[in-house]
């Protein structure tokens, strides 16, 4: 289908087009905004793009942080370090809890951790290895905190994804489809009006032809209708016949206007 064959199916009318211009101006309005909201979160995409490669980096460092530390701490405190710890443990010290960030009209979650209470843990390898044990517990906290972050990020990531994707349909729907069809639209409408004004003033041109004919024709046999009874009159007055009367009436108007009787 052809640009001039994509509109809409419209009465061509003056209200049809000041309908149409308002359509185009709100289309125009929201492929601005459309176009701004998906450059807002393109910034934001990048930014959390960013945090994710530095999220990673870090997270490779702090695992292997972690994962050295709880050898340690095995080597130290024996094989059954893992008996000891849950003995000393009754529940989670480190919990998540999620919110909602507004970015341009996206919600991105958001996960943070805290610390519900103090972990009892003052006797935890009280017979060896305790501060190795506590170097462990450290190390770990550290890696769940990046765990966490990394994984607000990518959740945010996905969501921030999935927006442009939709934002930039909209925007290329606005741009390509809904916004050509209404000028379209608009262009078929106003050439609509200005055939149907053209038909209107050779129509007015005829009827004024037509009146002129008219008022000629009236004129005519009005001088027709008088000269008929002028010859009229002469016959009787004279007493000769209408034929004569109107050829006197002839050869009267055939004089030179210029002769003074």
């Amino acid at each position: 289908m052809s640009g001039q064959t994509q509109r809409l199916n419209v009465v061509p009318t003056v209200t049809m087009l000041g309908a149409m211009k308002a359509r185009l101006v709100g289309a125009t309005r929201g492929h601005a905004l459309l176009k701004k909201k998906s450059d807002a979160l393109t910034v934001q995409f990048r930014q959390i793009l960013k945090k994710i490669v530095s999220a990673k980096e870090s997270m490779g460092e702090v695992m292997k942080t972690s994962a050295f530390s709880l050898t340690e701490a095995k080597y130290v405190a024996g094989d059954n370090i893992k008996h000891i710890v849950l003995e000393n443990v009754q529940s989670a010290a480190i919990k998540i809890r999620s919110r909602q960030e507004n970015i341009a009209g996206v919600k991105l979650p958001k996960f943070e951790h805290y610390s519900d209470g103090e972990t009892k843990n003052d006797l935890t390898g009280l017979a060896r290895g305790g501060q190795q044990i506590q170097l462990c517990r450290g190390a770990y906290v550290k890696a769940i905190e990046v765990l966490v972050e990394l994984a607000s990020l990518q959740t945010s990531f996905l969501t921030l994804d999935e927006a442009i994707k939709t934002t930039n349909r909209r925007v290329n729907a606005l741009e390509n489809v809904v916004k050509p069809r209404i000028e379209n639209t608009i262009s078929y409408i106003k050439g609509e009006l200005d055939e149907l004004e053209r038909e209107d003033f050779f129509r007015l041109k005829k009827i004024q032809g037509y009146k002129r004919r008219e008022i000629e024709r009236q004129r005519i046999n009005a001088k027709l209708y008088a000269e008929e009874q002028l010859a009229e009159k002469i016959s009787l007055q004279k007493g000769v016949s209408m034929t004569l009367a109107h050829n006197l009436l002839s050869a009267a108007a055939e004089k030179d206007e210029d002769i003074i009787f």
